[in-house]
């Protein structure tokens, strides 16, 4: 298979897992210190010893180098990334009690909620480390510029986690595909795409680069690989995908996929559904989840969300023209840009 711009699916896929790399060695150097406790860095580094994708440490480092810098310039920040994603993950686990992350158990059930939440904790603390070390790579007021960058976007994605969390808690089932994209666009698309690509620029240009523009475009990416994401717990195998299957509906998450459910429906299957719902998780059974999923299939949800996703891409690919109109031609740029069919076309 060939990507959009004619690079084979390889060559994408050994860049990536360079970046990946590159990011991922720089936030484990921030674990090693002597003086930490092994009940910090044990728990804290073990989801960073699993294969992750890197997509935002890569989406980081690449906008850096296609806006004219070098991937040493952007390394803090994308360790910074790194260890910040990590420590959401950890915490993301234990809210949803999720059993696998990325195909082996996740760090409370390894280590316990009280040492995984801490270790959270510690992932976060560090990611500020790292950003600090930006202030001799860049200079104080470029530093400064990245760290606001940082501070804006959590703020976006722990009230995204809070909204998504609330809309399961208070059972929310009037819900549109407007409402999905808002909750995504807090809690997936400023620190999945978002934050990268205006890091990256912001560094590569030596804060020339106009921000606004990458925006949109990192809305539209991050929307489709959260759709993706979205599809791939229902359909993906445990061994590719990482995840217990359908945990998804076995939470009640009000994806994209459930949100069309609800609406095509019959009168008889929607009230399936909300009985589905309203059941706390710990009583809702593999029976009960097997038949909300067949539900899904039957009424096409999965199809829709699948083309939804494919027609986020293409608006994706578009606004990537306008947030790179003014970057030459570069393997780093062509990069970014073949980011759009693999964040639709992944199988994990």
């Amino acid at each position: 298979m060939r990507s959009t711009t004619g690079h084979t699916t390889t060559a994408f896929l050994d860049r990536l897992a360079e970046y990946d790399r590159t990011a991922r060695t720089a936030a484990r150097g921030y674990l090693a210190d002597p003086d930490l406790s092994r009940h910090l860095l044990d728990p804290a580094g073990d989801y960073l010893d699993r294969n992750g994708k890197g997509l935002r440490p890569a989406l980081c480092l690449a906008t850096c180098e296609a806006f004219g810098a070098t991937v040493e310039d952007a390394v803090p920040s994308a360790a910074a990334l790194e260890l910040l994603h990590t420590a959401f993950l950890v915490h993301d686990d234990v809210e949803d009690g999720s059993e696998l992350r990325r195909g082996k158990p996740t760090l409370h059930r390894l280590y316990g909620p009280a040492l995984a939440v801490n270790a959270g904790d510690g992932l976060a603390v560090l990611a500020l480390g790292a950003l600090r070390d930006n202030d001799q790579r860049l200079g104080r007021a470029l530093s400064a510029r990245v760290l606001a960058e940082f501070v804006f976007m959590a703020r976006q994605t722990v009230d995204g986690q809070a909204r998504e969390l609330g809309w399961q808690r208070d059972n929310r089932t009037d819900l549109t595909p407007d409402d999905y994209l808002d909750l995504i666009m807090k809690k997936t698309c400023w620190y999945t795409t978002v934050l990268p690509l205006r890091v990256g620029a912001l560094i590569g240009s030596g804060g020339q680069a106009d921000l606004e523009p990458m925006l949109r475009f990192g809305f539209f990416l991050g929307a489709a690989f959260q759709i993706r994401d979205d599809v791939l717990n229902l359909v993906g195998s445990t061994k590719r995908y990482g995840k217990e299957p359908l945990g998804d509906l076995r939470e009640g998450k009000r994806s994209l996929i459930l949100l069309h459910l609800l609406a095509a429906a019959s009168a008889a299957d929607r009230a399936r559904v909300e009985a589905f719902l309203a059941l706390p998780p710990e009583r809702r059974s593999d029976a009960a989840v097997a038949d909300l999923a067949a539900l899904v299939h039957a009424y096409g949800s999965i199809a829709f969300a699948d083309e939804f996703a494919h027609g986020i891409a293409r608006s994706a690919a578009a606004a990537f023209e306008e947030a790179f109109a003014a970057v030459p031609d570069s393997p780093p740029r062509r990069f970014v840009a073949d980011l759009v069919p693999f964040m639709v076309d992944r199988d994990r």
